[in-house]
């Protein structure tokens, strides 16, 4: 397979193999890639699977057509990729091994060499020049093992990506690349969030428009999508609404539960409902909904004092992988001595940012009028921001939303007739309350201030605290004169025809200007109440909260210069210019700060 005119595949595909890393069923076989650049000198990037040596050393020759390869880039040394490393050294040994130090110190290990002769070791920004093709190195500690490096090329713009982007099954069999992408992630990468959110921060800057992983399809196109799902489930955010019910059952009796409660929670409105016997089903599929859902049910049975054995591996397979950021609600069945309730939520103390969902419900044996009354309060509290999302169920004319206005941050939503927009605010505030206005105040060189000077209309969404950075760059940090902030989503719209944000708010206002005041840089809208609406509970996001919590903390160390307050951005210099906009944010020289 050709990449580009000078990068080839070389990699194998294996379908004799029943369980990836001896537990994962891969019942589409696996991909073992390498990749080789022909060029002056001439590049192998990476071996593959001891089993299929020499297949892969077939490729290589059947590509070389007589040439000698000059390096060999080993980017990850976990077997599957590195098994063939001195294979490939007793075909070439005129060829130079390149990999960090800390993947020289596993060779030894492995081979009984370090190939001291033949080495060169790389790191953070190092390149190597094969003629038209320049490669620069990338350190990726702990994605996901401690050596691995991942490799551009700048020339066709091409990131080797190692095992990052990979996934599940045979390059020669069709299938959604994210299903399997994510139980690849989530089982294999997804306690190392941290370090693959590093990873993506250093790839932003760079102009890729090809990865190449270590498993799985070449991607050329959409290559937002990959990105995006990456950052969603690296940051540990819900990729999904829905609710995932995992349960066990011993007599049934739990499973009639279960199901009951998934007739309600449909019947509620709750936009996708999954439900998973951890005694039958793949484990690994468990854990990839958990993650991918926004909210979790567990319901068990005591057992021996604790939790039922599938029960406790499940759980002990989130907490493994940082599980947190979701809604957790707990079901409970004991005939004398119920402990699984307690058991579940000390466990999943370990998680950060857990909400628990009450009541907690307690089956004594078999469901009783009393329990069946707990399961349907149970639901609605899941279902409240559904119920409150919906048009028939809805109740819009609720103004305790206006109680969560204060010196937060908003989303204010609009529409130019074209396409809706957003914009990230902290100017909101309620000037009166018989009748109930509300002021809102947007600097005049926002879009959304033109669009709703024409259009006399507006949504204010009050953010809550579980709200991402990536809220704030998708509506804070991009004019939506020039993207459309919401091409990528299925927006939900209040009476007015505008759109409210379907996650991350606590409620959202619509708003009908009544009177503009002209401020000079800015314009202030008074307006009245047409729709109030509370989705949640979750408190109000605050500027302090943000700029503490939500806000990456600017990597200044060794630097000289100034960081924007608003998104981190850091201009290296002496004296900061007085016209500077922030290439982030687009905020100016009042929102910078000398770096200390």
């Amino acid at each position: 397979m050709n990449i580009t005119k000078d990068i080839r595949y070389i990699g194998v595909n294996d379908h004799s193999i029943d369980l990836f890393e001896g537990q994962y069923v891969v019942p589409n076989g696996m991909s073992y890639n390498s990749y080789i650049i022909m060029d002056e000198k001439v590049a192998v990037f990476d071996t593959v699977d001891a089993r299929f040596t020499h297949e892969w050393l077939d490729n290589i020759q059947n590509v070389l057509e007589g040439r000698a390869p000059d390096y060999l880039i080993v980017q990850h040394m976990e077997p599957d990729h590195s098994a063939n490393i001195a294979n490939f050294m007793k075909a070439y040994p005129t060829a130079t091994v390149v990999a960090s130090a800390k993947a020289f110190v596993m060779m030894k290990n492995f081979f009984g060499t370090d190939f001291a002769e033949n080495r060169l070791v790389v790191g953070e920004g190092d390149t190597l020049s094969l003629g038209r093709h320049q490669l620069t190195f990338v350190t990726a500690p702990m994605v996901h093992w401690p050596e691995v490096i991942v490799t551009y090329d700048s020339t066709d713009k091409v990131l080797f990506s190692a095992d990052g982007f990979g996934k599940f099954g045979a390059l020669d069999v069709e299938e959604d690349w994210a299903c399997e992408a994510r139980r690849y992630y989530i089982g294999i990468v997804g306690k190392y969030g941290a370090q693959v959110q590093a990873l993506l921060k250093k790839a932003a800057g760079l102009d890729i428009q090809t990865i190449c992983p270590l498993h799985g399809p070449v991607l050329k196109e959409n290559l937002g999508y990959y990105l995006g799902l990456y950052d969603t489930w690296s940051s540990y955010q819900p990729e999904t609404e829905g609710i995932l019910i995992a349960y066990t059952s011993v007599y049934g009796n739990t499973r009639k539960a279960v199901q009951k409660l998934a007739e309600m929670l449909r019947a509620k409105g709750c936009p996708k409902v999954e439900v998973t016997d951890l005694a039958r089903c793949d484990m690994a599929e468990a854990v990839e909904d958990a993650f991918r859902y926004s909210k979790l049910v567990l319901a068990t049975t005591t057992y021996n004092a604790g939790i039922f054995p599938f029960m406790h591996t499940f759980i002990h397979h989130l907490i493994e992988r940082n599980y947190r950021n979701r809604t957790v609600a707990l079901v409970e069945n004991g005939s004398w001595a119920p402990m699984a309730a307690k058991v579940m939520r000390e466990m999943l103390s370990e998680c950060k940012n857990l909400t628990f969902a009450e009541p907690v419900v307690h089956i004594a044996s078999v469901l009783s009028a009393e329990s069946e009354t707990q399961l349907a309060e149970l639901a609605g509290e899941l279902c409240r921001e559904y119920l409150a999302q919906q048009d028939s169920t809805a109740n819009k004319n609720d103004l305790s939303a206006l109680f969560n206005i204060g010196y937060g941050l908003y989303v204010v939503t609009s529409n130019d007739g074209k396409k809706d927009n957003g914009l990230i605010v902290n100017t909101v505030t309620q000037v009166t309350n018989t009748p109930n206005r509300i002021a809102v105040t947007i600097n005049k060189e926002n879009y959304s201030h033109h669009i709703i000077r024409q259009t006399g209309k507006m949504n204010i969404n009050c953010l809550s605290v579980d709200a991402p950075f990536a809220v704030f760059e998708a509506f804070g940090f991009r004019s939506g004169r020039n993207v459309d902030k919401f091409a990528d989503c299925t927006p939900l719209r209040s009476d007015n025809g505008l759109v409210f944000l379907p996650r991350y708010i606590n409620s959202f206002l619509s708003l009908a200007v009544e009177q503009y005041i002209d401020l000079d840089t800015h314009g202030m809208f008074i307006c009245s109440v047409t729709e109030a609406r509370v989705i949640s509970e979750r408190e109000t996001m605050s500027y302090t909260y943000y700029q503490e919590n939500v806000k990456p903390k600017p990597e200044t160390e060794g630097k000289k210069g100034f960081v924007c307050k608003i998104c981190g951005y850091i201009y290296e210099g002496d004296e900061l210019p007085e016209d500077i906009v922030c290439p982030l944010c687009k905020h100016g020289a009042a929102d910078f700060e000398p770096i200390s």
